[in-house]
């Protein structure tokens, strides 16, 4: 049987047609999900960035070394010790190899310069814990204020000489510690104070 070119026509017109009118009324499902997505990466845009908290300083770049302490016998360092009497800084002891001699050096680093003023004020008639009867302050050319008590330990075993001074906003305490009846000499005392002065002053950046 022969079909007419018409028919064929028409068909094929008709089937264009639907084709054409299903495209039209649906629409791509990435451009949905392209929506979706650009909106969910938009709100985390503009969501405020929660905050790290604060991790405590290190001030063990403060300190000096033991190679640092110019003496006929060798001092050894111990670990730093953070956040000395619970205040931001740190704390050491050098000691020699039979503890006969020790340097207990402590850093408290405070808001500003005038909290480290009046923690030097505070410390210089609070040493009745380390020395017993403590001779009048006197002053050192060591950092700002620098102020040195002595006298014997509370059981009587051994000098003490404890110089305090200020370097910026840090307060500091070295405490030299040896045979009861010697006390450690002014210009060695001197030495050590001022290059813990000037470690402290490089690490602060003052």
């Amino acid at each position: 049987m022969r079909v007419s070119r018409t028919v064929v026509a028409g068909v094929a017109a008709a089937t264009a047609l639907t084709v054409s009118v299903a495209g039209c009324g649906s629409k791509p499902a990435s451009t949905s999900t392209s929506g979706s997505a650009t909106s969910a990466t938009s709100a985390r845009s503009s969501a405020p960035a929660s905050s790290a908290p604060a991790q405590p300083t290190d001030y063990a770049n403060l300190l000096i070394q033991a190679t640092d302490i110019n003496a006929p016998i060798q001092f050894n360092g111990s670990a730093p010790t953070p956040n000395p009497n619970g205040q931001p800084g740190v704390a050491t002891t050098f000691s020699t190899e039979d503890n006969s001699h020790a340097i207990k050096d402590t850093i408290e680093v405070l808001a500003d310069p005038a909290g480290a003023t009046n923690a030097l004020n505070a410390a210089k008639g609070n040493q009745g814990g380390a020395i017993t009867n403590p001779t009048p302050p006197r002053p050192l050319n060591v950092g700002t204020g620098g102020t040195t008590v002595s006298g014997k330990s509370p059981d009587n075993s051994k000098g003490v000489l404890i110089l305090m001074f200020t370097e910026g906003r840090a307060f500091v305490t070295l405490e030299f510690d040896g045979p009861v009846d010697s006390l450690p000499p002014e210009d060695f005392v001197t030495d050590v104070g001022q290059k813990q002065a000037a470690a402290v002053k490089k690490g602060l950046g003052g």
